[in-house]
């Protein structure tokens, strides 16, 4: 038996190259018997599967679902990963764990065309939800796929599944980004996380430093954290990033501290800004998540979107129009603080912080030598000069 997928896509015959390696992304690749390991090869998986690392329960919170609001994490900060056994009283909505990948073809399309992930080899390529699906129903698989990038809003699916409460009342997208708004609002909220045994998704960190949510629906994932610090942001991460030697170190080895933790079925993660992370599929899983971005730690969420500058990020991998969701929330912010000095009220540390953050950001992406750049995500009913001008009074007469 050969996957459809794999027959399409690997190979114009029904012939299959000879394995040579079980440690190189290509495992064609002859002489390879004293070359490095490479990230995501069976080799590198199996080591992987077997290595002790600490356990996470130093740096993630657990709770029930009734306790995690958005109140709570205004109130005790969103500093670390936060883990809830079960969904009750966070007030999301999900299929029944009985739903399948069958059941997303079914409600996507199956012509829908979907980015996936060759775990062994670390390359991506695309194929069309039809044959994903009968690729993971398959009992013979010749590739370890992966897809971690189905945004599903603009589909049936959208309709079976809601974020946590506590997203929707900390999201910019969901509070700040305006009906009437020239760019396209960015969908990031709703994603289908599909992978089979053995899927590895490398160190990373979400897409303009956004917070994430999962629920698991089947199996479970395993979570490698690095808390993260502007030094270990800026320097090690970015150079790790960069290096040649990227594919061939597992990153915790560079950097100075690795948990683990595992998250089981039915059970909901929230990462908060900046965690450097990895995750391991031990089994078959189906998964649900988003992305958001929000004002409790928006100085980490501005740092991470410039390394993604500085590391030439293809914009198909960045959150969308950024800059322009910034500008909305700054002036959303700016209004904010402007009521409560009116009304005698003091703002919230988080706010000012947040603030000042934005502030920092306009004046640098509107400095002579970098608007050119910048200008076009600059919102055509803002006028960038005053706002910079108003904020910068706001927070002088809040401090």
């Amino acid at each position: 038996f050969q996957c459809p997928v794999c027959v399409r896509v690997f190979a114009c015959a029904l012939t299959v190259k000879k394995r040579k390696n079980w440690h190189r992304h290509d495992y064609t690749e002859g002489g390879a018997t004293g070359k490095p390991v490479q990230t995501g090869t069976p080799v590198f998986v199996k080591k992987l599967q077997g290595r002790s690392f600490p356990s996470a329960e130093e740096v993630v919170r657990r709770m029930p679902g009734s306790q995690l609001t958005a109140d709570y994490i205004i109130e005790n900060g969103f500093t670390s990963p936060i883990i809830v056994s079960k969904k009750d009283g966070l007030g999301m909505t999900v299929p029944p764990p009985s739903f399948t990948v069958s059941d997303v073809e079914r409600y996507v399309g199956s012509d829908r065309m979907i980015d996936v992930i060759d775990v062994n080899r670390q390359a991506d390529f695309k194929v069309t939800m039809k044959e994903f699906c009968e690729y993971y129903n398959s009992t013979s698989r010749q590739k370890v796929l992966n897809i971690i990038s189905l945004e599903f809003s603009d589909t049936r699916l959208s309709d079976l599944v809601k974020a946590p409460e506590l997203v929707h009342k900390l999201s910019w997208v969901e509070n700040y980004w305006p009906e009437d708004a020239v760019f396209p609002r960015p969908y990031v909220q709703k994603y289908c996380l599909m992978g089979v045994r053995d899927s590895y998704t490398d160190f990373h960190i979400d897409f303009g430093g956004t917070s994430v949510w999962y629920h698991l629906l089947k199996a479970e994932f395993f979570f490698f954290f690095l808390e993260t610090t502007a030094i270990s942001l800026n320097a090690r991460f970015v150079c790790y990033c960069s290096s040649f030697s990227q594919n061939r170190q597992f990153f915790s080895d560079v950097a100075v501290h690795c948990t683990r933790s595992p998250v089981a079925r039915v059970g909901v993660m929230c990462a908060r800004t900046g965690w450097i992370h990895a995750v391991l599929t031990p089994y078959d899983c189906i998964a649900f998540g988003g992305n958001f971005l929000h004002s409790l730690n928006v100085e980490m969420q501005i740092r991470a979107y410039d390394i993604e500058t500085r590391l030439k990020t293809p914009e198909v991998f960045k959150f969308p129009n950024f800059e322009s969701m910034c500008w909305y929330a700054g002036k959303s912010l700016l209004e904010m603080l402007k009521e409560m000095r009116e009304d005698g009220d003091c703002p919230r540390t988080h706010v000012m912080q947040g603030a000042r953050s934005l502030l920092h950001a306009f004046r640098a992406w509107t400095q002579k030598e970098n608007v050119e750049q910048h200008e076009r995500e600059i919102p055509d009913n803002l006028r960038p000069g005053q706002l910079i001008k108003e904020l910068g009074k706001e927070l002088q007469l809040g401090e």
